[in-house]
């Protein structure tokens, strides 16, 4: 692994896994995505993670034109890194998936790195006031649908992102299988050092919320890259913050935001995604690393730069 004394934080700002029902502060419309993206830059954010939603239901959307409601106004008015997802939603074709970051030409993407279950339908059954009837049923089809990420899938994502615009990409491992996979992309040459590896905990349907598996995965990772991967971990619902501090500790980096938990504490709603990164960002602090800035996180990860974007 290669260790900084910069930390990256990103902020994955509002993800497809919840829904606006969970909470009043879910950024939904471009205004409130933009802003919210603003604020978790001020606060520390290198780098922020974003999905769009539709702006009068809150359903998760590909929509290009979505997109470019609020990106124009995060590159006026930050100097952050801009990671697209290529993840989507599980319901979304990969033609669709790979839309918005085509159109943009980000510096960075995330990358799914295997096909897996993926579990959302526990969150239906949550005694709640519904706002939209499209939650409970979106919720609940996860029961029964895969999360494709086929190899043919990532290899295409790679070469039409990586190949055709330049982009690079935040691999993300729900597994320690996944890191094989990278690795498979890597000899086959369409994956190239050095990697962001991302590891996801806590999802239902991937490696559980156990500290011993961040310790696992990093093995794991040593072996197949060496010194050629950043890590970056973060895990779902209440062991972010534990997460993050693992993480950090490791000489690694690390991910917060409203797409991975709803809460600043136990039984209390963030606020704001930027009300994460001030946690994560004084807890780095205290535990001795520098927080990078978006154009040391471009330094440290290889992106092509801000002038060479669609948006």
């Amino acid at each position: 692994m290669k260790r900084s004394a910069k930390a990256v934080i990103s902020c994955a700002v509002t993800g497809s896994a919840h829904t606006p029902s969970m909470s009043p502060h879910l950024p939904v419309t471009p205004e409130e995505i933009a802003e919210q993206s603003v604020a978790a830059v001020r606060a520390g954010a290198a780098v922020v993670h974003l999905h769009a939603r539709d702006p009068e239901t809150g359903r998760p959307t590909p929509d290009p034109d979505v997109f470019m409601r609020f990106l124009p106004r995060i590159k006026a008015e930050t100097d952050a890194v801009v990671n697209i997802t290529t993840g989507g939603s599980v319901g979304m074709t990969i033609e669709e998936r790979l839309a918005a970051a085509r159109r943009a030409r980000p510096e960075l993407a995330s990358l799914n790195m295997g096909s897996m279950n993926f579990g959302l339908f526990p969150a239906a059954e949550v005694d709640r006031a519904w706002k939209h009837d499209w939650e409970q049923p979106y919720l609940r089809a996860s029961e029964s649908a895969i999360f494709a990420n086929t190899f043919a899938q990532i290899a295409y994502t790679l070469k039409e992102l990586g190949e055709g615009a330049g982009t690079r990409f935040e691999y993300e491992c729900y597994d320690v299988g996944h890191l094989y996979n990278l690795a498979h992309m890597a000899d086959r040459g369409l994956a190239k050092p050095p990697f962001l590896v991302q590891s996801v905990f806590g999802i239902l349907g991937g490696i559980g919320a156990d500290a011993d598996n961040l310790q696992h995965m990093v093995t794991i990772a040593d072996k197949l890259f060496g010194d050629d991967y950043h890590l970056s971990a973060f895990a779902a619902g209440r062991h972010q913050i534990p997460f993050a501090t693992q993480s950090a500790l490791l000489g690694g980096h690390v991910r917060v935001g409203l797409e991975d938990s709803l809460h600043i504490g136990r039984g209390e709603l963030a606020t704001s995604n930027a009300q994460q990164v001030a946690k994560v960002a004084t807890l780095l602090t205290e535990l001795g690393r520098e927080i990078a800035t978006p154009d040391e996180a471009r330094a440290l990860l290889g992106l092509k730069g801000i002038d060479d974007v669609g948006y």
